[in-house]
């Protein structure tokens, strides 16, 4: 049990304060990221699947600089969402079966010093900073306990008066041999 609660101590987490705090829930503010990230067409259960492979080749030294890349927490996933032009209004809708994948890139990195990915589906980019509700839980990675977990913070956004801006974001700690019972999750929703 220690070797496996210990995986995650030594990794980089991307910064954030913590604004207000209400039990399991928490109002953030985060500071700006880098993440390489891959669009995957696949169904939220198997998203993340299909892009670690992708994501882990990069950040093993399937770069331009065949340089291995030190691993961070956490790996994000969202639905993608697009920009639709109408007449009125300009909205953002999910397309329902893609979803972009992320690994959060160590902070002593600037886009510019970044490997660039030798994968054409591997992309980098900065995320400016953002608030954000979040909602922590522990156990499996299954899309049930995602789903229950997300509306329970909707509700508590709902309740305070705050309004999402994005996509949710379902963030994952750990690796998948990290015992179901320790490892740490949040849905985080701009």
């Amino acid at each position: 049990l220690i070797f496996a609660s210990c995986a995650t101590v030594g990794i980089e987490k991307v910064q954030y304060d913590v604004v207000e705090k209400s039990r399991a829930i928490e109002v953030r503010e985060y500071k700006p990221y880098l993440v390489a990230e891959t669009l995957v067409d696949s169904d939220f259960k198997e998203a993340g699947n299909v892009a670690f492979r992708r994501l882990f080749n990069y950040i093993s030294g399937d770069n331009q600089a065949k340089e291995s890349i030190a691993m961070t927490a956490p790996v994000n996933q969202q639905a993608q969402s697009e920009k639709i032009a109408m007449t009125a209004p300009v909205t953002q809708q999910a397309s329902g079966d893609k979803y972009a994948v992320s690994f959060v890139m160590p902070a002593k990195y600037t886009l510019e010093t970044l490997p660039k990915p030798t994968d054409p589906a591997v992309t980098v980019k900065e995320i400016p900073g953002y608030k954000a509700a979040v909602i922590r839980y522990s156990g499996t990675w299954s899309t049930k306990r995602y789903e229950s977990k997300r509306a329970q913070l909707e509700t508590y956004m709902k309740e305070n008066g705050l309004s999402a801006v994005g996509e949710p974001i379902w963030a994952r700690y750990d690796p998948p041999f990290q015992l179901w019972f320790l490892r740490r999750n949040e849905v985080v929703i701009p």
